[in-house]
């Protein structure tokens, strides 16, 4: 998965990123880090104590680590908090001919938490970031702890809201998403009940100000698979099947009740296959529950941290 690292290109890729988040440098403070894989350096924050219990956070589409800034900055003084860029999004690369799958996002995280031998995780899941997060506890049961899950999925499902299917139309999709901005910059005001602040939208779409930077976000549509010939079907299907090996391990759920795409029926698919998780249902908060949310969501999530890992009962 990785090659030889380039210091210039490391430190050019770095630079990059810094030169990025110039103007919401206050919201996200983070030093910015590299993992780079076959197809082009993936950005990754890795706050806190290297020895402390790590947290990792798995974002979906539109969004970047920008998104766990809440979690990052709440918990970095007590645990080992990483936060990964997808490849193709946020502060990471974003190569044309990467293949962009469910498989292949699986597969640069489980690269990156080898790499840095990652172990007693508390997984943090929202979005896509669950198909993925999940993908790579299944292959890894043996490295998870705890897990924590906001608005995702990791199972098929038989619905697919207009708003997203239309992204899928052919030659539209690619003009709405790629060329304006349309999913990323619709995200800053229909995945949040509550305003964003300026700088906060600032954030989530400065890494996406060009076609090029844009290609992820078409290709994660295009990878939701609606039917078995879908090449993404069969591994969403497998891991699915092995989130069993996960039934003993501490779960909390903190969903956002106005999620227009991941609806309340996706909460429902949780508890039927964890019905021991922990779960708070925030009445007011949409699809970034994070930045919907974030007061009532972090006490939840520190009192789940606190609690001891052992497996939860009834």
């Amino acid at each position: 998965m990785t090659s030889g690292k380039s210091p210039m290109l490391e430190d050019a890729f770095l630079g990059q990123a810094r030169k990025t988040t110039e103007s919401f440098r206050a919201e996200y403070d983070f030093e910015p880090r590299g993992f780079q894989t076959a197809k082009g350096w993936l950005h990754y924050v890795d706050e806190g104590d290297a020895t402390a219990e790590p947290m990792l956070c798995v974002h979906g589409n539109p969004s970047w680590s920008f998104y766990y800034r809440p979690v990052i900055k709440a918990f970095r003084d007590r645990h080992r908090v990483v936060a990964v860029d997808n490849l193709g999004c946020g502060l990471s690369e974003k190569p044309q001919d990467f293949g962009y799958t469910l498989k292949d996002h699986v597969d640069n995280l489980e690269a990156l938490v080898l790499s840095l031998d990652l172990k007693d995780i508390t997984l943090v899941l929202h979005d896509w970031g669950g198909a993925i997060g999940m993908g790579f506890a299944v292959r890894h049961p043996d490295r998870i702890a705890k897990i924590m899950l906001g608005n995702t999925a990791a199972f098929l499902v038989d619905r697919l809201p207009f708003r997203i299917a239309i992204c899928r139309w052919p030659i539209f999709g690619a003009l709405a998403l790629r060329g304006l901005n349309g999913f990323a910059k619709a995200a800053t005001t229909m995945a949040v009940e509550k305003p964003m602040t300026a700088i906060a939208k600032r954030g989530y779409l400065a890494p996406y100000n060009s076609w090029h930077n844009r290609i992820a976000q078409h290709r994660f549509v295009l990878d939701i698979p609606m039917k078995p010939s879908h090449p993404t079907w069969d591994v969403i299907e497998a891991i699915d099947a092995g989130l069993t090996q996960l039934e003993d391990k501490p779960m909390a759920i903190a969903w956002g009740m106005k999620d227009w795409c991941f609806s309340p029926v996706f909460l429902e698919g949780w508890k039927q296959r964890f019905p021991k998780a922990e779960v708070l249902e925030i009445p007011d908060a949409g699809h970034y529950m994070w930045e919907d949310a974030a007061d009532v969501a972090l006490p939840f999530l520190e009192k789940f941290m606190d609690a001891e890992s052992s497996p939860h009962t009834a």
